[in-house]
C-alpha cells in the first residue's frame, strides 16, 4: 500500500467525523463560487446596479473566504488534536515526523480537493437558479447562464491556497508534542474545573462597561469600539470563567442537584463549559453577526417602506435661490408635461417656505395660507386662525426628536428675536422639510420676514397624486417617471433639486435587497458552522462520554437517565450562544440604530432573526442529539 493510499484510506475510515466539516467547506466553496459567477457576469456591468452588486457580492466573498480560513483552521486542529494517540502509534511503530507530516498534509488536501470540487459542482448545478433568485430579489435585468470560466479559475486558486498554507500551519500543532503527550491523546484525566473569581467578576465589568457605552448620551466611533472590545471579551470570560462558576454553584445546591439526573449532567456541565468555551465564544460572535444584521436589515426594510408611505408628495421641486425665474418656470412646465405623458392625474402646489432656527433646532416656516393649500389637497385638518404671536409646529409622527405638546418658543431670524407659543399637530404636511420640525406663522408675520430676509426664502412646487395604498414596483407609472425626472435632473445643469419618493424608496430597496440577498447566504454560513464547530466538538469528545456512560450503565444508570443528561448537555452547547447572541443584538443594535436616525423599534427584526435561526439550530440539534445518543446507548450495558 502506497502512502498516498494509506492517506485516503485514513479519510475513508474516519468519515464519520469528516462528513459535516467536508460539507460546511464545500458550502462555503459553493457559495464562494455563485458570487463569483455573478462578479465576473459579462452583462452585470451593463446594468443600472451593475457596480454597487458588484462591489456587494466582493465583499462577500472576501467575508466568506476570510471566515472559511477560520473555519478550517479551527476545525483542522480539533481533528489533529483528537488523533494525538494515532499520531504517537505511528511514531512509535517507526515512522518520522516528516512521513507524519505528509500524512497530515495528504489528507488535507485530499478533503480539500472534495471539498472544492464539490462545491464548484453545486454552485455550477445551482448557478442559473441563484442567478434567477438575485436578479429578482434585487430587481434587475435577468442574467443568462455562461461557462464561468474565471469564476473556477479564481474559487480553485483561492482554496487550494487557502487549504495548503492551513495544512502546512497546522504542522505546528504536532512537531513540538512529545511521543508520550501524543500516547495519552484525550484519555488524559482532566483537571477538576475551577473558576476565577476574579476574572469571572472582570467579565461581569467588561460587559457593564460595553452596555453603559453604548446607552451613553451620544454614541460615537469611540464610544462604539469600546463597546465591542469589552464585550467580546467580556463573552469570553463569560463563557470560559462566569458559566462555569454559575455550573459550580449550581451542583452545590442540593435542592436543584440532588434530584433526579441532575447530578449527573451539572457534574459533567462544568467540564463541558470549561472545555467548549473557545468554542462557544465563536459560536455567540457568530450568530449575533448573524442576527444584527439580520436584524438591521429588516428594521431598515420597514423604515424604508415607511418612509415611502409617510411622504403624500409623489415630487417634490425647489429652485435654488439665485434661478432665473423664467428658466425655473420652465422646468416645472417640462415636470407637468411628464407627469401628464406618464398618464398621471396630479395636484400642482407652489408655496413659500423659511429656513431659521428656534427651540434649539433648524426648523422650516410656512404661512398659514400655504400651509392650508396643502393640507387642502391631501385632506388634511386646515387651520382656522393664528394670532400675531400663535404658531403651530408640525412633526410627522416617526419624527426623531419629539417636542412639548403646548409651549413657547424663542423663534430668530437673523438679528430678530421673537416669541411665539404654539400647539403641535402630527402629520405627513412635515415631509416638506428634508430634516427638522414645520412651523406654521401667521401670513402677516411671514409676509414681513419675506421682506426683511429674502435671502431666506426657499420655493417649493409639490405634486401630489392619488394614493393607491400600496408600495410602488419598478413598473408603476409612478416609479418609472421618478427614476426619469431623478435622472433628467442629476444629468445638466438646472435650476433647482428635485426629490421624487418612489425613487428613493425603489433606489433604497434595491440597495437593502442586495444587502439581504447577500446577508441571507452569509448567515446560512454562519448556521451551517456554528453547527459543525458543535457537531466537531461533541464527536471528538464522544468516545470519552461513551465510556463514562458505559461505566455508570454498569452501576445502575438506565438508558432513561442517560438520555436525559446528554440532552440537556447538548441542548444547552446548542441554545445558550443564540440567548446570548440574542441578548447582545437586542442591546448593540438599538443604539446603533438611534445613532443612523432610525425610528424602528429593533426587538422586533431581532427577535425574528433570532427565530429563524433557532429554528434552524433546533434542526442541526435534533440531528446531532438522535447521532450522539444512538452512538452511546450502543455502549450501554
Amino acid at each position: 500500500m502506497s502512502f498516498p493510499q494509506f492517506a485516503f484510506n485514513n479519510v475513508r475510515r474516519n468519515a464519520r467525523a469528516y462528513i459535516a466539516y467536508l460539507l460546511s467547506s464545500a458550502f462555503m466553496v459553493m457559495i464562494f463560487f455563485t458570487y463569483a459567477v455573478f462578479i465576473y457576469h459579462p452583462r452585470i456591468a451593463e446594468s443600472e446596479m451593475g457596480n454597487m452588486t458588484r462591489t456587494g457580492m466582493s465583499i462577500a466573498t472576501v467575508i466568506v473566504y476570510v471566515f472559511a480560513f477560520f473555519f478550517v483552521l479551527y476545525s483542522i486542529s480539533v481533528f489533529l488534536k483528537s488523533r494525538n494517540r494515532e499520531f504517537g502509534i505511528l511514531t512509535i511503530l517507526g515512522a518520522e515526523s516528516r512521513q507524519i507530516n505528509l500524512l497530515i498534509l495528504l489528507e488535507n488536501m485530499l478533503i480539500g480537493t472534495v471539498a472544492i470540487v464539490t462545491g464548484i459542482a453545486g454552485g455550477l448545478l445551482l448557478s442559473k437558479l441563484f442567478l434567477l433568485i438575485s436578479t429578482k430579489v434585487i430587481d434587475m435585468e435577468e442574467l443568462p447562464f455562461y461557462w464561468p470560466v474565471k469564476a473556477i479559475l479564481l474559487t480553485t486558486g483561492a482554496f487550494v491556497l487557502l487549504f495548503l498554507f492551513i495544512s502546512i500551519f497546522t504542522l505546528l500543532f504536532i512537531r513540538k508534542s512529545q511521543v508520550l503527550e501524543l500516547l495519552k491523546g484525550s484519555s488524559k484525566p482532566k483537571k477538576e474545573p475551577r473558576a476565577n473569581v476574579f476574572t469571572a467578576m472582570l467579565g461581569i465589568l467588561l460587559l457593564t462597561i460595553g452596555y453603559l457605552a453604548l446607552h451613553a448620551k451620544k454614541l460615537d466611533e469611540i464610544g462604539l469600539l469600546i463597546a465591542a472590545v469589552s464585550g467580546i471579551a467580556g463573552t469570553y470570560f463569560f463563557y470560559s470563567q462566569l458559566s462555569v462558576w454559575l455550573t459550580r454553584r449550581l451542583q452545590r445546591s442540593r435542592h436543584i442537584a440532588w434530584k433526579g439526573a441532575n447530578l449527573l449532567w451539572t457534574s459533567e456541565m462544568s467540564y463541558k463549559l470549561k472545555d467548549n468555551a473557545r468554542m462557544l465564544f465563536l459560536v455567540t460572535v457568530v450568530v449575533a453577526l448573524a442576527c444584527m444584521s439580520t436584524g438591521f436589515v429588516l428594521a431598515y426594510e420597514k423604515q424604508i417602506r415607511d418612509v415611502y408611505r409617510d411622504d403624500p408628495f409623489a415630487v417634490k421641486y425647489s429652485s435654488y435661490r439665485d434661478s432665473d425665474p423664467q428658466l425655473v418656470q420652465k422646468e416645472i412646465n417640462y415636470i407637468k408635461e411628464r407627469f401628464e405623458q406618464a398618464g398621471l392625474a396630479y395636484s400642482f402646489i407652489d408655496l413659500k417656505m423659511m429656513s431659521t432656527s428656534g427651540y434649539s433646532n433648524t426648523i422650516m416656516l410656512i404661512s398659514q395660507t400655504d400651509y392650508n393649500h396643502v393640507a387642502s389637497a391631501l385632506h388634511i385638518e386646515l387651520i382656522d386662525s393664528l394670532a400675531p404671536s400663535e404658531a403651530v409646529l408640525v412633526q410627522t409622527d416617526t419624527a426623531v426628536q419629539k417636542y412639548p405638546a403646548a409651549d413657547t418658543m424663542e423663534l430668530q431670524v437673523e438679528e430678530s428675536v421673537r416669541q411665539l407659543s404654539y400647539t403641535y399637530r402630527e402629520n405627513d404636511i412635515a415631509t416638506l422639510t428634508y430634516s427638522g420640525p414645520l412651523l406654521v406663522i401667521p401670513d402677516s408675520l411671514f409676509a414681513q420676514y419675506a421682506e426683511d430676509y429674502d435671502g431666506h426664502i426657499e420655493y417649493n412646487n409639490v405634486f401630489v397624486i392619488p394614493e393607491t395604498g400600496k408600495l410602488p414596483t419598478k413598473d408603476d407609472p409612478e416609479t418609472r417617471l421618478a427614476i426619469e425626472l431623478t435622472n433628467w435632473i442629476r444629468d445638466g445643469q438646472h435650476e433647482g433639486y428635485l426629490q421624487a419618493r418612489a425613487e428613493n424608496y425603489y433606489t433604497n430597496k434595491q440597495s437593502f435587497s442586495l444587502f439581504s440577498f447577500i446577508g441571507v447566504f452569509i448567515a446560512m454560513i454562519f448556521s451551517v458552522s456554528s453547527a459543525s464547530f458543535l457537531y466537531f466538538k461533541l464527536h471528538t469528545e464522544l468516545a470519552a462520554d461513551a465510556t463514562m456512560y458505559r461505566s455508570l450503565s454498569k452501576i445502575g444508570l438506565g438508558s432513561r437517565e442517560m438520555n436525559i443528561s446528554a440532552t440537556i448537555q447538548i441542548a444547552m452547547l446548542f441554545y445558550i450562544p443564540i440567548l446570548v447572541a440574542s441578548l447582545q443584538s437586542l442591546v448593540v443594535l438599538g443604539p446603533v440604530m438611534e445613532v443612523m436616525n432610525s425610528t424602528e423599534a429593533v426587538y422586533r427584526p431581532v427577535l425574528a432573526a433570532s427565530a429563524i435561526y433557532l429554528a434552524v439550530q433546533t434542526v442541526y440539534f435534533l440531528i446531532v442529539r438522535a447521532r450522539y445518543i444512538k452512538k452511546v446507548n450502543q455502549t450501554m450495558v
